[in-house]
């Protein structure tokens, strides 16, 4: 009953070097008897042939990579998955020497919580603090602090408070939710699946019985669904299914969704869970959603409900530096948030963060296994969140754009830019209709990273009456247009550089006395009504795949905006 209640726990165990991770978990393994007998009779030679003095060496059971058993060190990280009668776990055994950090932060990003290992004659040290905050950023919850090898302090209870107090100093400091603090001696079995006979002073659980027993279920905080998209299934032309994996809340069909960062609505159709229909799934469930009307939604992209959720140019984030080479103010990168891969540019080192003393230090370059908190532009608006309010959303990698190799790890601590989708800016209402614009936004060309970037400018949506900076840095419009924005089918008549009026396509007609744009600004090729009609109705017919080449065939870019060139951006 209990196995089902609590459910899967996955854990990770970290700490300095030698501090006894990988023996911990063998020793669990062992103890509650579950590997084979061909691997128990093969431990037991394997620890004949080591420098344990006869004794089985319980790390052997993890440490599986050649180079870590000459060096007698963790490389890799060591995935297990067990199963006790009170519960099922996945534990990831990470390396604890400071050039494997990288390895670490990997296996904290999937855990519930952190086993962090302490050895009794040496204290919480510089790595300790490290994995410690580490584990914090990457948004753990729940602690055990294993004072390990008090074998070596003769089980003295007088160094195990020591070590109590550098402990909950350090959780102070961090702001640690959840925190147990066990003595025990991973080699010897102290406190490790049965209590000591040695420290009668310690009346706690063992480890192995607070692991079964700690419940991390109430840790999500996440209500609202919203899914990101993985792919976009088109198995023939009558069926279009979004596929990902709901990351919380509920959906059933008939429910009224938002795409982002488009902006768009529609009602669920359909939902698959493999090949099946069903009526509602949860969080958790990979599935196929169909709508009842075309949306403009592609992989990266996120399904939404119930709101909150936006899209957002830029993010404020702390960052975990895992490259060879220091981060410098400009770099180039991708980011891949969600199921989005975007190029961007760090733009801004605000402060590193000592690992020691948690103090803020201004630097302009940040070394490698440095945390610091970072400004990244984005080329476009991402959807994203604080990682604090929805943790998939609010985690993400940057990858080295030359060498393609994972440069930093970082969860977002606020965001800034929000979309003109989301914040409606430069939309247009006249109190009935509402249209959404970006015809004021600038498009910036960095020449230190080599990219594009757009920035909305204006905040406001106008009325009636209302005048628009028709004259920007990238932009510049006649005094007299029509604006057509196709998603939300209206044309807004500007004239001498106020709002006129907002129609409706059903009731539009074009003079062709104006020029005409399109919603974001570019020159729209139709010369009289007719075509204008046309262009509007091979949008409505047209798809994903099918959009490029209908507005390479209807709008110019360079009509009326151009790039402009900067280096503002660094």
């Amino acid at each position: 009953m209990q196995k089902s209640k609590i459910g899967l726990l996955k854990f990770i165990t970290c700490g300095s070097v030698d501090d006894g991770k990988s023996t911990l978990i063998g020793h669990i393994l062992y103890d509650a008897k579950l590997i084979y007998a061909d691997q128990e009779k093969a431990l037991e030679l394997d620890s004949k042939v080591g420098s344990t003095g006869g004794r089985i060496d319980y790390s052997l059971l993890l440490d599986g990579l050649m180079a870590e058993r000459e060096q007698g060190i963790t490389i890799d990280v060591a995935y297990r998955y067990f199963t006790t009668d009170a519960r099922s776990f996945i534990v990831a055994d990470t390396p604890g020497h400071e050039e494997y950090t990288r390895n670490m932060a990997v296996g904290a990003s999937f855990a519930d919580l952190s086993v962090i290992l302490v050895d009794a004659s040496q204290g919480v040290l510089v790595q300790t603090r490290r994995h410690a905050r580490i584990c914090r950023l990457m948004g753990i919850r729940h602690y055990v602090f294993a004072v390990n090898k008090m074998d070596l302090v003769q089980y003295s209870e007088s160094r195990f408070a020591e070590i109590t107090a550098q402990i909950e100093a350090l959780s102070a400091e961090l702001s640690l939710d959840s925190v147990k603090i066990i003595p025990l001696s991973a080699t010897a079995g102290d406190n490790v699946t049965k209590p000591s006979e040695n420290m009668p002073w310690y009346q706690g659980e063992t480890l192995l019985i607070y692991l079964e027993t700690v419940d991390v279920s109430a840790d999500s905080r996440e209500e609202k669904f919203y899914m990101p998209v993985q792919r976009v299934c088109r198995p023939d032309r009558t069926f279009r299914g979004f596929q990902g994996q709901i990351e919380a809340g509920s959906l059933k069909a008939g429910d009224t969704v938002r795409t982002l960062p488009s902006g768009e609505t529609a009602d669920v159709k359909s939902i698959y869970v493999g090949d099946r229909q069903t009526d509602a799934a949860v969080k958790g469930q990979p599935v196929t959603v169909t709508l009842d009307r075309e949306v403009d939604v592609s992989r990266g992209c996120v399904i939404t409900k119930d709101g909150g959720i936006a899209a957002y140019g830029t993010l404020e984030a702390s960052l975990l530096w895992t490259d060879d080479v220091p981060l410098e103010p400009g770099k180039d990168c991708l980011v891949k948030l969600g199921t989005k891969l975007i190029p961007a540019v760090v733009t801004q080192i605000k402060y590193a963060v000592d690992v020691n003393t948690g103090e803020h230090i201004r630097t302009d370059t940040l070394s490698k296994n440095g945390i610091a908190r970072c400004t990244v532009k984005l080329s476009e608006p991402v959807t994203a969140d604080k990682f604090s309010v929805h943790k998939t959303l609010g985690e993400f990698i940057l990858i080295d754009r030359v060498s393609n190799m994972t440069a930093a790890c970082g969860v977002v601590e606020e965001l800034f830019e929000k979309s003109a989708a989301e914040a409606d800016k430069a939309a247009f209402t006249d109190g009935v209709l509402k249209a959404h614009g970006d015809l004021f936004e600038e498009f910036y060309y960095d020449v230190n990273s080599y990219n594009v970037f757009h920035a909305q400018t204006v905040t406001r949506s106008f009325g009636i009456g209302d005048e628009i900076p028709s004259r920007g840095k990238s932009y510049s419009y006649p005094d007299d247009l029509d604006v057509i924005v196709l998603r939300d089918r209206v044309a807004v008549k500007i004239r001498e550089r106020k709002v006129a009026a907002l129609v409706s396509f059903d009731s539009y007609e074009y003079d062709g006395t104006v020029p005409i744009v399109n919603g974001r600004g570019f020159g729209v090729l139709a010369k009289n009504d007719k075509e204008v009609k046309q262009f509007i109705s091979e949008y409505e017919a047209s798809d994903k795949e099918s959009l490029p080449d209908l507005f390479g065939k209807w709008l110019s870019f360079v009509t009326y905006r151009k790039i402009y060139i900067s280096g503002a951006f660094i």
